[in-house]
């Protein structure tokens, strides 16, 4: 059994990057939620001898990535320019950092865990941080525009960040399954301003 944790299981960290060993400290109701369901894997596991294993994984993008999550609405914003259907998009933070990674890789780590003799836990993480300003220069940039002609930052949208940001420490997962993340968030977010302006396209096709 694979249990979806979250990095946010660490919330309000002293320490990064964080590993396996790092304090739960989560500073929201999903992060709680995500630590009690890890301390059911973990009681199972050791109580009924139960395989299960959690994995702490940190942000996983693709295009198959929901529209209310800030990659994939500054995406199919980038490809609503490029067809004439968006003029301005509001943001929160725009030097808010994340440790970024690939949707398929990841899920390719969680299948890796359930194929060991003996079940543990791993975080799975990129290691590295960008910001959300990053994504805007990659995505933007990928069909030669400048993205502060379009975002307007609204206030509303700015949210609480830690003084220590949550990057994930993967070697554990590396030294003992041999994964590692390897696909670098400027080709994620190209391919999902790619994909999204080939789905808006179709759309338009069928009206």
């Amino acid at each position: 059994m694979y249990f979806a944790g979250s990095s946010e299981i660490f919330g309000n960290v002293k320490e990064a990057p964080q590993s396996e060993e790092t304090a739960y400290n989560p500073r929201s109701v999903y992060g709680i939620s995500k630590m009690a369901g890890h301390s059911l894997i973990k009681n199972y596991r050791e109580r009924y001898n139960v395989y299960a294993c959690t994995g702490f994984t940190y942000n996983h993008e693709s295009p198959r990535r929901g529209y209310n999550f800030v990659t994939r609405k500054i995406t199919s914003f980038v490809a609503g320019i490029i067809l004439g259907a968006e003029n301005k998009l509001e943001l929160g933070n725009l030097d808010a950092v994340r440790d970024w990674g690939y949707a398929p890789e990841y899920v390719e780590a969680m299948h890796k865990m359930l194929q060991q003799d003996m079940p543990k836990d791993y975080v799975i993480a990129t290691g590295a941080l960008h910001s959300v300003r990053e994504l805007l220069e990659i995505a933007f940039g990928k069909v030669g525009l400048d993205y502060q002609e379009y975002i307007h930052v609204n206030e509303a949208f700015l949210r609480p960040e830690g003084a220590i940001p949550l990057v994930g420490n993967a070697s554990a997962i590396y030294q003992d399954l041999g994964w590692r993340a390897k696909k670098g968030i400027e080709e994620i977010i190209s391919d999902m301003v790619e994909t999204d302006i080939q789905i808006l396209k179709k759309r338009n096709e069928k009206r």
